[in-house]
């Protein structure tokens, strides 16, 4: 990593830390005051994108208000999944941006953005059974983080032409990001203006780019946070989420940095462990209330073989396909079941939240209504799961009705009648589930003036579930596989034959020209 540099690599080790800054914030002033395009800072809470904020803001607030002329948006992207205690810093930081920049008169706004509904975390593993994301199949990042920002930075570059994207990105952060900076430098306008590579029209500006960790946390807690925040009370929260509970400052090059400190999702899987909460609930008691947070993400933490999480997955695909890998099926998204029982520990962890933390976080909801609607349509519509089984799960869990909207009538059957097609189905899953979804097909259908699509979903109906099980199943794709590899090479032995037989004729005809 490269953030093992020393001390003498310091930005501040040529000019001294005053004089630096005092560099960078006329550099600020310059790209700011030079033209009309609107600013976009990305702000995490975080060390690195707290101190771009600061110098920017310390920037403005030097400028007359004749030069205050572009507007400057902070957005910060809440996964909905994100580390409770770094959500409510971010809530209550962005709060007091907007509260000070009214008093400051400065045209800098907050916003907090969230996935859309059908894109959040819950309702993709949730509702639609995706398996927690891999490294193979890393099905969060772009609907979580990447497709929040990109729509509001589009509407900006829709509304304005362009814009400028301040992030407090640093190639000291690591090797590969050091890279990516590097190779985005070769396109530069205006000295300090990359290009950005997914939005068009717009420039990303890394102030701190050369900056080491040390000189972020240098500067936080050398100057005070012109917002009305404490920048002290930062380092405590990285110092909570760092092993040891050591995250010094540094005075000289023997002094240990706090470098490793990550914040993000909770329920991450991406890593290995989640330090940072591990951490946090190892070096205060008083955090012990995100226990069951730090559990339920270690149960959704993906196998480290394939057979580990099989059972849990259905054998067939989302579309209802078979596919085989090494003659075996790739398996599919999370059972019914097995989709239910996570959420009963979604929402009893909620509910442990509720009953034994702070006063902060007693209304804190790890999901929400709108995400437990959405699962709930796409396990009675999309699934066929017309027992409606959420309300009960709910129910179960917290003691209180479900407070979601009623169900159409067209859509749901009572459980007492599901459970009663099981029981006459016997062991027989598939049976069960085929006649299931070919009543949920009916029920949906009888109201229509015009059954447009009737008999294509009956007949998607049985390709998904008619089969005498799973090993039935497998044999056919096995048979489906055979029966293409040999047309296939029936079709290159007849290509090689007539391959051979051209070049003959050729031969010939180049024989008589002699």
């Amino acid at each position: 990593m490269v953030e093992s540099k020393r001390v003498a690599d310091s930005a501040f080790s040529g000019s001294g830390f005053k004089r630096s800054v005092e560099l960078l914030m006329a550099e600020v002033e310059q790209l700011y005051t030079s033209d009309g395009i609107p600013w976009v800072i990305g702000y995490s809470g975080g060390k690195d994108s707290t101190a771009v904020l600061q110098l920017v803001w310390m920037t403005l607030e030097k400028l007359p208000p004749s030069k205050l002329t572009k507007p400057v948006y902070v957005i910060s992207t809440d996964t909905l999944v994100e580390n409770p205690i770094v959500s409510l810093w971010v809530s209550k930081s962005l709060d007091k941006m907007e509260e000070m920049a009214v008093q400051r008169e400065l045209p800098v706004t907050a916003h907090k953005l969230t996935p859309a509904t059908e894109d959040s975390f819950w309702v993709n593993l949730i509702g639609r059974g995706y398996p927690a994301p891999r490294p193979k199949f890393r099905w969060c990042t772009e609907r979580l983080k990447i497709n929040p920002s990109t729509r509001f930075i589009s509407s900006i570059v829709q509304e304005h032409g362009e814009a400028i994207l301040v992030l407090g990105t640093r190639k000291a952060e690591s090797a590969a990001r050091a890279k990516v900076m590097e190779r985005f430098e070769k396109g530069r306008i205006r000295d300090r203006l990359s290009p950005n590579g997914s939005l068009p029209n717009s420039f990303v500006y890394t102030p701190l780019e050369d900056w080491t960790n040390d000189d972020v946390w240098m500067f936080l807690m050398q100057v005070s946070n012109p917002w009305g925040y404490n920048n002290k009370d930062l380092l405590t929260m990285y110092q909570g989420a760092t092993s040891g509970g050591e995250c010094p400052l540094v005075v000289d090059t023997s002094t240990p940095s706090c470098g490793d400190s990550r914040f993000g999702c909770w329920v991450c899987t991406l890593v290995e462990k989640d330090k940072s909460m591990q951490a946090m609930i190892q070096n205060d008691e008083e955090k012990e209330w995100m226990l069951p947070l730090l559990e339920l993400r270690n149960e959704l933490d993906p196998p480290r073989t394939p057979e580990t999480d099989r059972p849990l997955r259905d054998f067939r695909r989302m579309s209802g396909a078979v596919q085989l890998f090494n003659d075996r099926p790739i398996p599919g998204p999370y059972k019914q079941g097995v989709r239910e029982d996570w959420l009963r520990k979604v929402l009893a962890a909620e509910q442990h939240i509720r009953e034994h933390g702070p006063e902060e976080v007693r209304d804190l909801q790890l999901i929400t209504l709108e995400e437990l609607e959405a699962i709930r349509r796409i396990w009675v519509v999309e699934k066929h799961e017309i027992e409606d089984s959420l309300p009960d799960v709910y129910e179960s869990v917290t003691g209180v009705a479900y407070p979601g909207a009623r169900l159409d009538d067209n859509l749901a059957i009572g459980g007492a009648e599901m459970g009663l097609l099981r029981e006459v189905c016997g062991e027989d899953d598939l049976q069960f589930q085929l006649t299931r979804e070919l009543l949920s097909i009916e029920k949906r259908h009888k109201s229509m003036l015009r059954r447009a699509g009737l008999f294509n979903a009956i007949e998607q109906a049985f390709h998904r579930s008619s089969y005498d099980g799973e090993e039935d199943a497998i044999a056919r794709a096995r048979e489906r596989r055979d029966s293409v590899d040999m047309a296939r090479k029936r079709i290159m032995d007849d290509s090689a034959l007539t391959a051979q037989e051209e070049s003959r004729g050729l031969f010939a005809l180049d024989e008589g020209s002699r």
